[in-house]
């Protein structure tokens, strides 16, 4: 089967009024709360994704012609390993708790039962278009809820493949896909549900919000941000460089918790340039667009974008800066000496250019972090526990990482 033909103009038309009270109608009736009913769809999505493994690959390459590495360990084993482990555990998270008990209640018997929320609304993102979907989804239904789910039209193979390929595993009373563009999600924020979860741009993000509080709709909202990068003169140089290199290049950039910029002396800045041109020419080759371990831009649009930014930064351009339109390439790029001021500092990136902003110490880079908005992930790269500690206590950030990058943890036992 093809996949990739998908335009909002193209998208099945659907009254998504009626998918909606499809959805509720299939909750309010009880049909997804009863445990048996959630394995029943957990482990029929588990089957799906191992037979449709290499397909999966195949609308990732069409998309974003991310390498069939990336696209196992970044989304197709993702997915497996996460459904696995939910699968394992849904029994122990739905038991009922026993909380602790006050001098106001201590002879009566208090049990805390997780129910669902209801119907919940999921909002996918074009760049890992099916994990940043897939996954959440699997959470929605693990905990009792319908679920409508709206795949992101820019990414078009992943649209159509999770389109066509849900409603033959799933129960299709319960969950529903809605596809299109911004019309069609515009139409469904009318729409009144019990929880919203939204991946992508933080200027949607500000219009999912607003269109939830009209319900007072509990949201998540996991946008992006200017993810800075600290690294000091005591690390392993080569090792602190690979993993920076990594973490900023793989899908092209296009990840919401890449480093977005680095901060570092000018002593530091030299080093790891020269580190990072042989460990590019060592991945990629003399000549990146050929590789076939480089993902692609999105779009044109996205493309205009960072090409744009490129041009505003030719005189700072220490490694990379190439860019071919008709394919949608922008070489691997690292800028030096960039001023605050410099246009690529204004907004996150999302692309594979790396702007390195010179700093004196640790405490300039604090002060430079401190005046901008908290980012989404902070990491340093430090072997002194008093750096690493600074900027724990004098930070605030979504996560913080020390020593590598895109390794992270969001949430509490």
């Amino acid at each position: 089967m093809t996949y990739g033909n998908l335009s909002p103009s193209k998208a099945k038309p659907v009254n998504i009024g009626e998918v909606v009270e499809k959805a509720r109608d299939a909750f309010n009736r009880g049909i997804t709360k009863p445990l048996e009913w959630r394995k029943k769809q957990l482990k029929s999505l588990l089957r799906m994704y191992e037979e449709n493994y290499n397909v999966m690959i195949e609308v990732l390459q069409k998309d974003l012609r991310r390498s069939k590495t990336e696209a196992v360990l970044l989304e197709v084993e993702y997915l497996i390993n996460d459904l696995k482990n939910t699968i394992h555990y849904l029994e122990e998270w739905a038991k009922p708790e026993r909380p602790s008990k006050g001098l106001v209640n201590i002879l009566d018997d208090v049990v805390v039962y997780n129910d669902p929320y209801g119907l919940v609304l999921i909002i996918g993102a074009w760049n890992y278009p099916l994990q940043l979907l897939l996954l959440p989804m699997a959470g929605a239904i693990a905990a009792g809820n319908a679920v409508v789910v709206k795949p992101s039209e820019l990414a078009e193979a992943s649209a159509t493949f999770i389109a066509e390929t849900l409603p033959k595993y799933l129960d299709s009373d319960a969950i529903a896909v809605v596809e299109g563009g911004p019309e069609e999600t515009t139409e469904l924020l009318k729409n009144r549900f019990d929880y919203i979860f939204y991946t992508g741009g933080t200027n949607v993000g500000k219009i999912v919000y607003s269109a939830a509080t009209k319900n007072l709709t509990p949201v998540t909202l996991e946008l992006g941000g200017k993810s800075p990068t600290y690294i000091d003169n005591t690390v392993d140089m080569e090792v602190t460089t690979k993993r920076i290199l990594w973490g900023k290049f793989i899908n092209a950039g296009q990840t919401c918790i890449a480093p977005d910029y680095v901060l570092c002396s000018r002593e530091v800045q030299d080093k790891f340039v020269e580190y990072a041109k042989t460990i590019l020419k060592e991945w990629y080759g003399e000549d990146p667009q050929k590789s076939s371990d480089l993902c692609r831009i999105i779009n044109g649009r996205h493309y205009s974008r960072l090409q744009a930014l490129l041009n505003a930064s030719k005189d700072k351009v220490a490694i990379g800066g190439k860019s071919d339109s008709q394919d949608r390439y922008i070489s691997p790029t690292i800028l030096t000496n960039v001023s605050p001021d410099d246009k690529i500092m204004e907004d996150e990136i999302f692309g594979p250019i790396l702007p390195i902003v010179p700093v004196e110490n640790a405490y300039e880079a604090i002060k430079f972090i401190n005046a901008r908005e908290h980012p989404l992930v902070l990491y340093v790269f430090s072997e002194q526990k008093n750096i690493q500690k600074l900027f724990t206590e004098q930070t605030r950030s979504g996560s913080l990482c020390v020593n590598d990058t895109i390794m992270f943890y969001g949430g509490k036992e």
